[in-house]
């Protein structure tokens, strides 16, 4: 079910998709997953299959009966391009994107490697944004797969971020989120991981937005970085709320 979501950098949430499985050290401590484990308990029809990869076919149009503008987080409880999602669904949701201009959309996956595959088998319009997840340097190979996808605005998000990343390759990239940890057994972040991050982005004038430092109580740990808070957007781009 779509709903306004409290993540810091989008408005709503939109999951045609809902389960995932885990594929590196980020997926350790997922909290999509606890979530799907908590709903599933609670006899939530949607999550009758808990984590495992579902297809929620009523929700593919969802976003066109919402009239006003958002910034759509898509699939925070999935990865649209799990193996487990077929081509035809990606495209059914790609179709629905493509029909709703006055929307921004935000895709994130770790799959880069199938995001790269199909990318000329989708229509990216102007309002789909892709991303790739990063959580340490040896995972920054991803980002040579998302150079290859030809939307109109791509985005690392370095979150969560477990390891120290010294260099980054941000030709063609418009924004980079970076996070720590939250929530049970959450891995602790470095100040200095975060600075290098803001500082190459500075360097290559490429927005930069701390997203949180994370911990068991992230409200209590808060997102301010050297005095300030980090809020920066695609520099063409106003949120919407």
């Amino acid at each position: 079910m779509a709903q306004t979501s409290s993540i810091e950098w989008t408005d709503a949430t939109w999951n045609p998709v809902t389960g995932c499985s885990k594929i590196s050290p980020g997926c350790k401590n997922c909290y999509a997953e606890r979530m799907a484990k908590r709903l599933h308990s609670m006899g939530q029809e949607r999550y009758r299959n808990c984590f495992q990869v579902t297809l929620q076919h009523d929700l593919i149009s969802q976003p066109q009966k919402w009239t006003k503008p958002k910034t759509i987080f898509v699939n925070s409880m999935s990865d649209l391009f799990h193996r487990n999602v077929p081509l035809s669904f990606i495209q059914e949701i790609f179709k629905t994107m493509n029909q709703t201009p006055w929307h921004t959309y935000q895709i994130l996956t770790k799959r880069a490697h199938r995001l790269e595959q199909i990318a000329n088998k989708v229509e990216w319009s102007k309002n789909i944004w892709v991303g790739v997840s990063v959580e340490g340097q040896d995972f920054t190979d991803r980002i040579h797969n998302l150079h290859n996808v030809p939307a109109h605005v791509r985005f690392i998000s370095i979150e969560t971020l477990v390891s120290a990343i010294n260099s980054l390759s941000l030709e063609g990239i418009d924004w980079v989120i970076v996070g720590g940890e939250s929530g049970p057994h959450s891995r602790p972040i470095k100040p200095e991981w975060v600075r290098t991050i803001r500082d190459i982005c500075l360097q290559k004038h490429v927005p930069f937005f701390f997203k949180q430092w994370g911990g068991t109580r992230k409200t209590q740990t808060g997102r301010i970085l050297d005095g300030k808070k980090w809020d920066q957007f695609p520099n063409h781009y106003k949120k919407k709320i």
